[in-house]
């Protein structure tokens, strides 16, 4: 089984994971391009039970695009976003994949809001495309 461990920058805040991430996905949002300062943001989704945090992390509630409530996780000491979920019910943990600090994570296979993607940002086609 697969083990990998994210973290913010500090190390403080850590979330380490076992098995194979569900979902993998590049977001264009602007609540995503702000969040993470750049283009997109980019998490891989694990079940919870696959999931164990480690650390102090802050919490900030967004209502999502589509009405739902998401809480990120970010470390008290440096910022940085490791881990974000829906409310209770969610049975996933989304961990944004630049956190695990790996050129060689697992490619993306779903690319959403495209209608808010930079014009120059070039998505593979075998990645399923959603506007």
């Amino acid at each position: 089984m697969t083990t990998r461990n994210a973290a913010c920058s500090c190390g403080q805040l850590q979330a380490t994971t076992s098995g194979d991430p569900v979902r993998i996905s590049v977001c264009h949002c602007l609540a995503c391009q702000r969040r993470t300062g750049s283009v997109f943001g980019m998490q891989a989704r694990f079940p919870r039970a696959q999931v164990q945090i480690r650390g102090e992390s802050r919490v900030y509630t967004r209502i999502s695009d589509d009405g739902n409530a998401v809480d990120f996780h970010f470390c008290a000491q440096c910022g940085a976003t490791v881990f974000y979920h829906g409310q209770e019910d969610d049975p996933h943990i989304a961990i944004p994949v630049g956190a695990f600090a790996d050129p060689a994570f697992p490619p993306p296979a779903f690319s959403v809001y495209e209608e808010r993607k930079h014009r120059w940002v070039t998505i593979p086609g075998d990645v399923e495309h959603h506007s």
